[in-house]
């Protein structure tokens, strides 16, 4: 019998013109836990929808063995998944980083919604709630099954996802990104049980950008890169190593992942934040309390902390209060006192864009193309006597279609089509079509891979040395050393430190961060 549970051979998967996979084998062993990683747009989410059925076979060329064949549809030992039930019956669960829980509903009644348990015609909520509590502490996760998903945070619901995957008699489990929107402790419970379900027999499929969670966790790593199997990497040979996958992924060696800036002269104050209270009248509390901050002209000033410290709260307030705020203090522009921007157009009229941590929801039309995307912020720019020049407008999109390096067939691919990193940067595009003085960057390579990190850090390089001012906001700790000049952390709401680089290290950080 083969050590191999998943078998997937010379996979081709074509779009309109864009082909997403092209001849991809890939093979997985019982009892696992497999790292498929690449850069965005390699093809990694898309090879395992051909897998769980979002795919249905006959849009795709190749095979697919599962299990030795034996599951249900079948012809001759090859799988043919019409849709998502047939895989979930042959015992494969996909998890996606965008959960498909109903907030509403309780914890119970997510774990078997679509699978219920029956007493004739009707619902067994007894057995069901039972039944639930058993899969809760397979997962590890103490929460009272009637607890409404709404209530809980996002580590605790991407361990019921994983608890209503367990429910199916699951066989094989595919995490896509499963710790992008998590904290370091909710990571690293997800982590710990990824292994305790591999000592049950169960296999892991895990995508992920996060190559020290790979390192630490992967059996086996296959790279891919622009939809072909580049290699797979073997724990027990010590090849799993973080040079190694870069080069695969990107094609060559990427020495210094945080490119080297040349010691440059910052000039004057760009922005000044002052006794800045925020009191939202929603939560009841203030999210940030007496905020004291400068950032220079020419000058990348990093703010570090841990989720609810009140970073984005402090973004979003200085970029025009859109979620309508209480707020008290002063902003100085240039000098210049603001006291505060009303609007998030008051903002961008005095120099500053806002690029937002949730790229999906809040930055981007996902609907719309990139030009539409790249243009919205600024058609004024565009137009005369109401009417929008479509001939300029192609011309912007197309330069920055280029200058930023978006990867896409034209200006006219849907948003939504794209993968992270280009998303992120058609969001970078849009914001620097209005010119601004001063950028914030809100966890600004979250959830993209180490390829277009490494442009994206390259292009804020340059924009500093234009004389441009940039906020970076960013959980990872790395990032935000290997980037800054100088660096604030912030600890419920408040400024708890100021370190310059050369005095930044993580454990200072950290300290600050705790108080």
């Amino acid at each position: 019998m083969s050590q191999y549970i998943l078998e997937m051979d010379q996979i081709t998967k074509e779009f309109p013109g864009v082909k997403a996979l092209n001849n991809v084998s890939f093979k997985v062993k019982k009892g696992e836990i497999h790292c498929l990683v690449g850069e965005n747009g390699a093809g990694k989410s898309t090879l395992m929808k051909v897998l769980s059925g979002v795919y249905p076979y006959g849009t795709y060329t190749g095979n697919i063995i599962f299990n030795g064949g034996t599951s249900a549809n079948t012809t001759n030992g090859v799988q043919k998944f019409t849709g998502i039930a047939d895989s979930e019956r042959a015992g494969i669960a996909i998890i996606y980083q965008e959960l498909a829980l109903f907030p509403e509903l309780t914890v119970y009644e997510n774990i078997f919604m679509g699978h219920e348990i029956k007493k004739g015609v009707t619902v067994n909520w007894n057995e069901t709630i039972m039944k639930a509590q058993e899969a809760l502490k397979k997962v590890k996760l103490e929460v009272n099954p009637a607890t409404k998903i709404k209530e809980l945070g996002v580590g605790k619901q991407q361990l019921v996802e994983i608890a209503k995957a367990l429910c199916k008699d699951v066989k094989l489990i595919i995490l896509d990104e499963p710790t992008a929107a998590l904290n370091e402790n909710d990571s690293e419970n997800l982590l710990f049980l990824m292994k305790e379900l591999k000592k049950q027999g169960i296999t892991c499929i895990m995508i992920s950008h996060k190559l020290k969670e790979v390192i630490s966790v992967a059996d086996t790593v296959t790279v891919l890169r622009d939809g072909q199997t580049i290699c797979s990497l073997d724990s027990e040979t010590g090849e799993i190593t973080e040079p190694t996958i870069i080069k695969n992924m990107v094609g060559r060696d990427i020495e210094d992942i945080y490119p080297k800036r040349p010691n440059q002269k910052v000039g004057e104050k760009a922005i000044e934040v002052q006794n800045w209270s925020v009191y939202d009248s929603k939560l009841g509390r203030k999210t940030n309390d007496d905020v004291n901050f400068h950032v220079r002209k020419g000058e990348i000033v990093g703010i570090a902390g841990l989720m609810g410290s009140g970073r984005t709260e402090l973004a979003q307030s200085i970029f025009g209060n859109p979620k309508n705020c209480k707020l008290s203090g002063t902003i100085l522009i240039n000098g210049k006192e603001m006291k505060h921007f009303k609007h998030p157009k008051n903002a961008i009229d005095a120099g500053i864009a806002y690029v937002t941590e949730d790229r999906k929801g809040d930055g981007l039309i996902l609907i719309q193309d990139i030009k539409n995307n790249i243009t919205i912020s600024n058609l004024s720019k565009l137009s005369k006597g109401g009417i929008i020049n479509q001939n300029d407008e192609v011309v912007v999109a197309n330069d920055y279609l280029k200058n930023i390096n978006i990867k896409a067939p034209s200006i006219a691919q849907l948003v939504g089509n794209l993968s992270g990193g280009n998303q992120q940067k058609v969001s970078l595009a849009k914001w620097l079509f209005t010119s601004p003085n001063i950028l914030i960057l809100d966890e600004p390579t979250r959830g993209i891979d180490v390829g277009a990190k490494y442009e994206i850090y390259t292009f804020m390089n340059a924009l500093v040395a234009q004389g441009m001012s940039i906020i970076m906001i960013s959980s990872e700790l790395p990032e935000v050393l290997g980037m800054s000049d100088r660096v604030y952390v912030m600890a419920n709401g408040k400024i708890t430190g100021e370190l310059s680089r050369n005095e930044a290290t993580q454990e200072k950080v950290m300290e600050m961060a705790t108080v």
